[in-house]
């Protein structure tokens, strides 16, 4: 009989141990490491040298009648490319839909749009990944990451 009690009172003791508060354990959840693609962009969004507000809409080879854009480059409908009235050719923005918050970061290589309102032309490659390509035109938040320098060149 003693020993059934006594097992009892181990099996009890060791019971009430195991649920018992560990404060000696340290149990701090460590915060996974950061990528390096996370890391650019947050350099990316501390860098922007000026930001503007408004609308931006799309154009493509057939609206730019086949011509070269301002810079003297040919327009692809799936470059990373955009057109702004007064940014220096080569300037780098980043364009961000404010209805989805999708983002992409394009050169300005042309001049336009030309419609009162607007205040940048996106490829129709670069609508379709922003999410706006169906829509036509939409609000966006575009902000100058670095200055371009490119001069004008004849065709």
């Amino acid at each position: 009989m003693d020993f059934l009690r006594l097992s009892a009172l181990l099996l009890c003791s060791f019971l009430t141990l195991s649920c018992s508060d560990r404060s000696f354990v340290n149990l701090e959840v460590a915060t996974p490491p950061v990528k390096k693609t996370e890391k650019k962009n947050q350099k990316a969004k501390k860098r922007a040298l000026k930001t503007y507000h408004g609308i931006a809409s799309w154009y493509s080879i057939k609206t730019n009648k086949g011509r070269t854009t301002a810079s003297g480059r040919l327009l692809s409908n799936d470059a990373y490319t955009a057109a702004h009235k007064s940014l220096p050719f080569g300037t780098r923005v980043r364009v961000t839909t404010l209805f989805n918050g999708k983002s992409e970061i394009l050169r300005i290589t042309d001049r336009g749009p030309y419609v009162k309102g607007r205040i940048i032309d996106v490829t129709i490659g670069s609508a379709k990944r922003l999410g706006f390509y169906s829509r036509g035109i939409t609000k966006v938040k575009v902000e100058v990451l670095s200055w371009g320098n490119w001069k004008y060149k004849k065709p």
